[in-house]
């Protein structure tokens, strides 16, 4: 994929990332896998960036920042806003929903 400026789907991932990205940095809690959390966004935001995202890498930052998170209520909201804009780029895995 190239021109990741014009493609609707690469906007919609930067800004999900950004908008997690705050999320997390306000965040006043500390958790064990916030750093991990941290390099994943900053790998997803990297990639929309180059405008050439790979799915298999996307959905593997998915499930990492996901990991890493999950357990946090308030960044729910962000996270799947970040699920969402992933799924773009091809649709849910099999056997989610």
């Amino acid at each position: 994929m190239t021109g990741g400026d014009d493609d609707p789907r690469v906007t919609e991932l930067r800004s999900a990332v950004a908008r997690l990205r705050r999320r997390l940095a306000a965040h006043p809690g500390e958790f064990a896998d916030r750093t991990i959390a941290e390099e994943e966004l900053a790998a997803l935001d990297a990639m929309a960036a180059d405008g050439t995202p790979e799915i298999p890498r996307l959905r593997r930052s998915l499930l990492l920042i996901a990991g890493a998170i999950g357990s946090v209520s308030a960044l729910a909201p962000e996270l799947a806003e970040v699920r969402r804009a992933v799924d773009l780029f091809g649709g849910p895995v099999r056997g989610q929903g």
